[in-house]
């Protein structure tokens, strides 16, 4: 190891410049540990040095170890303030820490610095987007696009903010630009997103090309095989949504809500044997209210009344605000003879002041 004593400063300056370069390209290579031996043997020179403070901040962010990282690119930014290195690297930590607000304040002063980086502006588009600020969000994306044009960051995050706030034919309109190539050509992510956009819409079977491209480039792609899967449930081919819920399980035997759905595509068809085994193996990983009421439909349809009436009563009062409780176990007592106490479950939903959409 080069001991920095007895060394010019012009030549210890240059020797804590070759320093960091070697440990900026061991990052690159990902070798951290030694990355972070570059950069602790300039700290120990140059205890407030921007290079090994950043460096030090990206290394421990590399690990994992964020809020390490915060107080690297904190203690730079406090004796070289406005840094962009440290504010982008800050920014990203918060962002990663879920605090959105703190990294758009932070994305913000970099801005002072680069008013016209994309990449910070989609980043803090990005960030009012998972703040629900439709407006801010909105506003940044549409100014990286003024920017230029056709980048797909900004596209993309248009897609996003419009499917969060309900708006899917407006999501599709930005989606479906990334489609100009052909399916070949596009991420993944946006094929699953323009058919989940088709599954809100009810468009069924115009998603399930975008799914099963999706699954052409990735084919135990989970978003894609349920995305055909509920396309199916949709369109009413339970045998066809029944094949893409196997293969999730075939990967995921575990998986609660799938089993569910498998139960519910069984006993829509009447195999009611079936849909018990997937209902009783979703409640044999934890208690699952799908799960309940799906047993209780199979009662009810079977003419088992009691035993609907005490599951029902059961998922009442786990949730007493799920209207469709009330009225099975309406119909049930309807089917029993008693209009009476099918009368009064209907009440006692009532008096609750829910109103159902």
């Amino acid at each position: 190891m080069t001991d920095f004593k007895d060394i010019s400063h012009s030549a210890e300056s240059q020797k804590i410049s070759e320093i960091s370069k070697t440990g900026y390209q061991l990052l690159k290579e990902n070798k951290v540990s030694d990355a972070i031996d570059c950069f602790t043997r300039i700290l120990l020179v140059d205890e407030n040095n921007n290079y090994a403070l950043v460096g030090m901040g990206d290394a421990t962010r590399k690990m994992g170890s964020i809020r390490e990282a915060v107080k690297y690119y904190q203690r730079c930014l406090t004796h070289h303030p406005g840094n962009n290195y440290a504010l982008f690297g800050l920014a990203d930590c918060y962002k990663a820490m879920n605090q959105y607000q703190k990294a758009i304040e932070i994305w913000e002063q970099y801005l002072l610095h680069d008013g016209r980086n994309i990449t910070v502006l989609t980043r803090i588009a990005d960030a009012y987007r998972k703040v629900r600020d439709f407006v801010n969000s909105k506003a940044i994306y549409k100014k990286v696009l003024e920017m230029e044009e056709t980048n797909a960051y900004a596209i993309i995050g248009l897609g996003h903010l419009h499917y969060d706030f309900k708006e899917y034919r407006e999501a599709l309109s930005y989606w479906e630009r990334m489609m100009k190539n052909g399916f070949e050509e596009v991420d993944i992510r946006v094929l699953t997103s323009i058919g989940n956009c088709h599954r809100k819409l009810k468009t069924f079977s115009e998603g399930v090309q975008y799914f099963e491209a999706a699954i052409k480039s990735e084919k135990h792609n989970f978003y894609a095989l349920f995305g055909l899967a509920d396309c199916y449930r949709g369109m009413n081919k339970v045998e066809q949504s029944l094949e893409y819920y196997q293969r999730i399980l075939d990967q995921d035997p575990r998986n609660k809500m799938i089993l569910t759905r498998t139960g519910d595509a069984y006993r829509n068809i009447k195999d009611y044997e079936n849909a018990k085994k997937f209902y009783e193996n979703a409640l044999n990983i934890e208690f699952d209210t799908y799960a309940v009421m799906g047993l209780a439909l199979i009662a009810k349809e079977q003419g088992k009344y009691d035993d609907a009436v005490i599951s029902l009563k059961r998922l009442i009062q786990q949730d007493n605000k799920n209207h469709r409780f009330y009225t099975e176990l309406s119909d049930c007592y309807l089917k029993m003879g008693n209009k009476q106490k099918s009368a009064e479950v209907i009440e006692d939903f009532q008096k609750l002041g829910i109103k159902v959409k």
